[in-house]
Formats: C-alpha cells, structure tokens, sequence
C-alpha cells in the first residue's frame, strides 16, 4: 500500500488538550518526540499506522492522547510489559513507551528490567523529575538522598537509582540522556534510539515545576550551566567539556578522573575517546552513573551496541518450527485428529 512519506511535526499532533503544568519539561519532549516521529515517517518513509505509543501511570504517560498515533495507556509499571506483548505480536510496528522514574523503576522496576535484558525492539522515553508529579510530590526511585518530599519529611534515606546504570547493568544495548529544554539533541536521540535494533532507552531529564522544581538545575538549569557541568558525548571523538571546551576526562586506574586540559601538560591526546560501540560496558557503566557536582553529567548516546532483538528471534524461531511441523497453526491443530461435523 502506496503513502506519503512527507510528515511535519503537526501530523502526529492530536486534537486533545495537553494538560501539563505551564513549564513542565514534558511539554519539551512531547515536541520532541512529534519532531522524531516526522523525521522518522520522512526519512525511513514508515506510515503513520506503524507508530504506537504505550504508557503506564503517571504525568508522561498522558502522551498516548497527545500523539496522533495508535496508542494504549497502560495501568502503572506495566507499559514495559505491554509493549512486549505490541511489539512481539507485530514486529512491523514501531512501539514507543512514555514511562516516569516512579512508573518504570518502581512497581514497573522488575518489567524494565527484564524488556532491557531480552533486548526488545522499542523505545522507550524514560522522564526523569525524581518525583511522583501525578501523586502530588511523593519521592521516587530517582529522588536525590535527603530531599524532604512529602512522604519523607526528615529526608529521604535512600540511595537513589541512577537509571543509566540500571539499563547497562541489565545488559542493555543503547542507553541515552538528554535534558528537557535540550529539544533538538532529544530529537536526535529518539531517532537514534528508533533506528537501533533492540531496546533502546532514552532518559529525558525533565523539571516539574510543582512538586520538584529546580531538581537538574545545579548542572543543567540554563544554557551556560549546561555547557559547563555536563558533557556531550559523540563516538569517535574525544571527552570535552566546559564552556571554553577546556575541561576532559581520562581514566585514572579503574576511575574516570576530570582534569583541565593544559595543567600538568595535560593535552587533547589525552583526554579518554569515547566508543559507544564497544561491547564491553564497563566505560559506560562509569559514564552513565557520573553526577554532579563530582563529575560533568553525560549526555547524548552512552552505550549503542548490537545484539540479536526478542521479537525477531521470537518470530525466527517459530518459522523455524513451522517450517518442520505437521501442525504449524491454530487451524491445523483443530483439523487434526478425528474430527466430525454435527
């Protein structure tokens, strides 16, 4: 079937209210992703029906409504699961999933991690405001060691989860991280994560301006803030960061090490390469879990390695047997055997 493979932003824009706080950084990434969407339709020519949305609880999981696209909005922690289920059922499809830091890495913590593990054919946007936004302000899985939230009023006592090292710990094979108010890097990243084969998870650092306001600023609250204390990392090319771009990381023994480039005859030759494509994951794991104010935080994408994906090897594995069985199907399996008409 022939269609139009030229799509803006706006054709995968809905009719529906988008009910967001004013300055919610999902408003960002809503438009990113409608942005990708496009790139994705014009570039790769894949039709709008292909695109599915799924989603769990929460503030980002709203996005189904706000996407013209097919769309299921799940129960909370299951969007993982579902989307499983969408993708295996019709591999054709590119699924996306809107999931929070409470939705996926709490009551949804044990089905992303088993998604990443078996390297499902998705995307998944994970936004992360370290807080429950929809639930008016309890502390999540993400929530920074000591913050007073309202279910932690003498401060939280537990050490968060850092999601990047979360994923690569599971064995995932693409991990990225982009900040909300960064919409043309994000863009790139759900392309990239699209066109991976696997699961490809992108962390959205997003700020709710209610409930948690300010969370990221300290390293990404403004442009200049950002271009001093986080760091964009491209394969190939050498770990700079700073605003005077005068800042590197080397690898100090088993540690990443921040050095300032011309102290100690420190040079450019020495700043550490960055290699998303290297299978060993112990670099990434490093980068994924730097925080500030210890180190620049990592953007862009950490880890992007191939692996064999679930749903293929699902469906290569049932062409395999059919192509053996007597009974490859529902049907054959009810006309075999003594069979009778009444």
């Amino acid at each position: 079937m022939s269609h139009n493979c030229i799509y803006s932003a706006a054709d995968f824009k809905s009719d529906q209210e988008v009910k967001w706080c004013p300055g919610c950084g999902d408003h960002a990434v809503l438009g990113s992703l409608t942005a990708a969407l496009a790139r994705i339709s014009s570039e790769d020519c894949v039709p709008r029906e292909k695109f599915t949305v799924v989603s769990g609880i929460g503030c980002s999981s709203r996005f189904p409504y706000y996407v013209r696209s097919y769309g299921f909005h799940g129960i909370h922690g299951r969007a993982a699961a579902i989307a499983t289920g969408v993708k295996t059922a019709n591999p054709d499809l590119s699924v996306w999933v809107a999931t929070g830091d409470g939705d996926s890495l709490a009551i949804g913590g044990n089905h992303f991690i088993h998604a990443v593990r078996r390297n499902v054919d998705m995307t998944m946007m994970l936004f992360n405001n370290e807080i429950y936004g929809l639930t008016k302000g309890q502390y999540s899985p993400t929530t920074k060691l000591g913050k007073v939230t309202k279910t932690s009023p003498f401060g939280t006592i537990e050490k968060p989860f850092k999601p990047g090292e979360l994923a690569i710990g599971a064995g995932g094979t693409f991990f990225a991280r982009s900040v909300d108010a960064e919409v043309a890097l994000t863009t790139e990243m759900l392309v990239a994560g699209a066109r991976h084969k696997g699961m490809a998870v992108v962390e959205a650092l997003v700020n709710c301006v209610i409930f948690n306001d300010k969370t990221h600023a300290t390293y990404a609250g403004d442009k200049a803030t950002r271009a001093e204390n986080t760091i964009l990392l491209k394969h190939g090319e050498p770990m700079i960061f700073g605003a005077n771009r005068d800042k590197g990381l080397v690898l100090d023994g088993e540690q990443l090490r921040g050095v300032r480039l011309g102290d100690d005859g420190v040079a450019e030759s020495d700043i550490l390469v960055h290699d998303a494509h290297t299978a060993n994951p112990t670099i990434h794991f490093l980068l994924a879990g730097m925080s500030w104010p210890d180190y620049p935080v990592a953007l862009g994408i950490i880890r992007q390695v191939e692996a064999p994906a679930y749903d293929a090897e699902v469906h290569r594995q049932v062409e395999e047997q059919q192509a053996t069985a007597k009974i490859s199907n529902v049907d054959d399996l009810l006309g075999s055997g003594a069979t009778w008409k009444v």
